[in-house]
């Protein structure tokens, strides 16, 4: 794909659905995306959170050091130890419901430092 201009690029494709902004790819074949791990002071936080989602909480996993493929594998496990759904987001585990007593014990099992954040 040949850019006119470095301002104007194609952003979405009929044919392909979302394209990166880096390499212009479509986002599922993207070559630019970064697999690395985040970086952070190593801590597992666990908290509850109901903004955005009408009243029913969800409890949020951050600063967990996997990344990509890794990240969604630990999310499944997480989601079948507590019998319910959730995704996820932005490197965010998000599990419904509120089971952060369930999830620190299974994630200090697996060997993270983990702390309960927020209230």
């Amino acid at each position: 794909m040949k850019r006119e201009s470095e301002n104007s690029r194609p952003v979405y494709s009929s044919e392909h659905g979302r394209l990166c902004a880096g390499c212009g790819e479509p986002l599922k074949n993207c070559r630019c995306k970064q697999s690395s791990a985040p970086k952070g002071d190593g801590i597992v936080r666990i908290q509850r959170e109901t903004k955005g989602r009408k009243g029913k909480g969800v409890t949020l996993i951050t600063g967990v050091p996997l990344a990509g493929d890794e990240l969604k594998t630990l999310a499944k496990s997480l989601k079948q130890k507590c019998g319910t759904g959730g995704t996820v987001k932005n490197g965010v585990i998000e599990i419904q419901g509120d089971h952060r007593d369930i999830l620190l014990k299974e994630l200090q099992e697996r060997g993270y430092q983990v702390k309960k954040a927020g209230g």
